[in-house]
């Protein structure tokens, strides 16, 4: 629910959550700390019990305020518990929804079906959310939901992290299903850098000019990707070849190094070589890293520029125009 509500929040929606899971220990709790991070309000109340009873209270709180969604979290429930399937008829009847969304486990395979079609036949489905496919599951059985319910699927749960929730392309899930990577990431990016901006900014990279400002670009357009394990995953052959722990570690420095750049002017990240030691300093206080992290990254960004020199011409300008990094 967390993961949606940014989702929706970052296409400009104005979105309030009602908590309604009653049954999970702190489910209120966590639902309220995830949703901070977005600014999305969420509407709950600790001591009530009566799941429908919070539903109605939650609609009468939110009616004055201006909003585009309002996302009702339920418990989880399973096809067998007839008393929750009975609780979500009466929160259906209470709220009546424009949309019913089932989140399903990816992991969970073919008995996907059998949950989709007994959750359909107590309320419509009008969507589905496939969650946890970024493990080992290849999310096959999201197919079954949709065949047992007739609803598309509507975005897919890639992460633990609340950014972690993209929306569902053929494309992309073919790809993990056939064990391929997912491909139209890696088009999406290729894309992105085709166009005449990007080009002009590739060749100046390419050819050994590439200053603050470009360096940073490259940083972020891998990100737009994903996490660099995500980045790797979607990239056919590449996956598990880098481990964890060294992701884990690079990813951390991508992060530290985003903060750095930010905290420097305009002036020095077009030309780094400003870059004095009272001027590291105060870089170094504005981001929060120590100054021996400002340095390692002026220390990185020449390495990659000498790199780009050394190795300048058309090849180097189709790696970076495919890969979006040097």
């Amino acid at each position: 629910t967390a993961k949606l509500a940014k989702f929706l929040t970052k296409q400009g929606y104005a979105v309030g959550v009602i908590g309604a899971d009653t049954y999970r220990p702190g489910a209120l709790v966590q639902l309220r700390t995830m949703c901070e991070k977005s600014n999305v309000e969420v509407y709950g109340e600790p001591n009530n019990k009566d799941s429908p009873d919070i539903v109605k209270n939650g609609l009468k709180y939110f009616e004055s305020l201006p909003l585009d969604v309002i996302i009702i979290d339920t418990a989880g429930r399973h096809k067998e518990e007839k008393d929750l399937l009975s609780e979500m008829e009466q929160i259906n009847k209470v709220s009546d929804p424009d949309l019913a969304i089932l989140v399903i486990d990816g992991t969970i395979g073919q008995q996907c079906f059998n949950q989709a079609e007994a959750f359909h036949k107590t309320i419509p489905v009008g969507g589905i959310i496939i969650t946890k496919l970024d493990s080992s599951a290849k999310g096959g059985g999201a197919i079954a939901a949709s065949a047992a319910t007739g609803a598309q699927i509507m975005y897919i749960g890639t992460g633990e992290r609340i950014d972690d929730l993209e929306k569902f392309s053929p494309t992309r899930f073919v790809g993990r299903l056939l064990g391929m990577g997912d491909i139209q990431a890696v088009l999406d990016l290729a894309k992105r850098l085709e166009n005449e901006g990007d080009d002009v900014r590739l060749k100046r990279i390419s050819s050994g000019k590439m200053n603050m400002d470009d360096f940073f670009y490259q940083l972020e357009e891998v990100t737009k990707v994903g996490s660099l394990k995500g980045f790797l995953d979607n990239m056919p052959g590449l996956s598990g070849m880098v481990k964890d722990d060294q992701l884990d570690q690079m990813e951390g420095r991508v992060s530290k190094w985003r903060f750095i750049i930010q905290s420097m002017t305009k002036a020095e990240k077009a030309d780094p070589d400003l870059l004095n030691s009272s001027r590291i300093k105060r870089i170094s206080r504005g981001s929060g890293w120590p100054e021996h992290e400002v340095k390692e990254l002026l220390k990185n960004y020449k390495n990659s520029k000498n790199m780009m020199k050394a190795s300048k011409g058309r090849q180097m300008q189709g790696t970076l125009r495919r890969m979006g990094f040097g």
